[in-house]
């Protein structure tokens, strides 16, 4: 990984500085979110694993980003409240970033360098050919709600499909992986 992801500026949803440093030592689930996606009821199943695996030192980070058929158009304060009163996600959310294209944030850039291949298969990226959508070319990110896991040494240890939901048995069983590690 060219660059430590524990170094890379960030910023929370509420504008302050940050960095993943704050998170050494735990697992980290970070997902590309949006308020507008077909995938957007997953913050309810990405809350209630960080409610039930908080404790055990898992954390989820929500990246919104507005890269895929403007899903995500809100202001930072529309997507804090939209995620707080409609999903009541308490999970830390980042402020939006871009995850793709020539704008694509460090972050992102590392973690695919990192883990350039997604599990779980096509049926994402076929369902996207059949709504005439262009999906990206693998390594980028297919869309929102694409996950990445990150052991507590840092390293990019994961990465799920979009459709990959937070009770899916393989991304479970990657992330008590992780947490016993």
């Amino acid at each position: 990984m060219t660059q430590e992801v524990y170094d890379i500026p960030l910023q929370t949803i509420d504008g302050k500085a940050a960095t993943l440093a704050e998170y050494k030592g735990k697992v980290l689930l970070v997902v590309n979110v949006a308020s507008k996606c077909g995938l957007t009821p997953q913050y309810e199943g990405l809350e209630k694993l960080y409610k039930e695996k908080h404790g055990e030192g898992l954390e989820v980070l929500g990246f919104p980003a507005n890269n895929f058929a403007g899903q995500e158009p809100g202001t930072e304060d529309e997507i804090k409240d939209f995620c707080s009163t409609k999903y009541d996600v308490t999970f830390p959310l980042f402020s939006k970033i871009s995850v793709a294209g020539d704008d694509k944030h460090p972050l992102y850039q590392a973690l695919i360098a990192a883990q350039p291949e997604a599990a779980g298969g096509d049926a994402m990226r076929k369902n996207l050919e059949g709504y005439g959508m262009k999906p990206n070319p693998a390594p980028e990110v297919l869309w929102n709600f694409e996950k990445f896991l990150i052991g507590k040494d840092g390293k990019v240890v994961g990465r799920f499909t979009p459709d990959t939901t937070a009770d899916n048995p393989n991304l479970v069983a990657a992330l008590d992986a992780a947490l016993a590690a």
